[in-house]
């Protein structure tokens, strides 16, 4: 697991780390951010995100609230496989940011607004800033997009490129683009690229 360890030691500030063999978990790492409190030899529970992946032999991504382990948290799971059979999956634990915030604080000239979710039409990261747009105001955020990737509801914003998380309730068109990528036309006016790295996750999200 030595090379665990390295991977802990590059991301030991935000996430934890745990690997799994299906039945019970072999490795842990908590991070500064976020402890589940695992043991090497705790059983694998039904219905965390470790059990859907080797179950399912697919990479799971979700939202796990606190009854689990006693504090929310956002995981991503990817099994790993010996001999062609799955032999077990790799966790990344990230802290979630989600609970009990629902506005996003945006610097004003004169100091910060907090802007309600559901008023962000799409964010954008250019000239090294992240550019929140919203209905009465427009500003930056010192949040990097994945930060926000992992902040905001997944029922509303959806990253559908390196560069933009959008509102899918702004989107009023989606209009077909070169090399199986997309254009979104959004209710202001504006519109947004979904690249071909995020196109086929993009199609799946909103089901089309």
């Amino acid at each position: 697991m030595e090379i665990l360890d390295i991977i802990g030691e590059l991301f030991s500030d935000e996430i934890s780390i745990a690997v799994s063999n299906g039945q019970e978990y072999v490795y842990y790492r908590p991070s500064k951010r976020i402890d589940l409190k695992i043991s090497p030899g705790d059983p694998v529970k039904e219905g965390t995100i470790a059990h859907k992946a080797f179950v399912t032999n697919q990479k799971v991504s979700e939202f796990i609230d606190r009854n689990v382990f006693g504090v929310p948290y956002h995981g991503m799971a990817v099994p790993f496989h010996e001999n062609g059979k799955v032999a077990g999956c790799v966790l990344a634990i990230y802290p979630t940011y989600t609970d009990g915030k629902s506005v996003i604080t945006l610097k004003s000239h004169d100091g910060w607004k907090p802007i309600p979710f559901q008023e962000v039409y799409y964010l954008e990261v250019k000239d090294r800033k992240t550019h929140v747009y919203a209905k009465q105001f427009s500003g930056t955020h010192k949040n990097t997009l994945q930060e926000f990737e992992y902040n905001l509801p997944r029922d509303m914003f959806i990253r559908c490129h390196r560069s933009f998380i959008v509102n899918v309730h702004y989107i009023r068109e989606i209009f077909p683009d070169t090399h199986s990528t997309f254009l979104l036309e959004i209710e202001n006016g504006d519109s947004i690229p979904v690249s071909q790295s995020y196109s086929s996750y993009f199609r799946k999200m909103l089901g089309f």
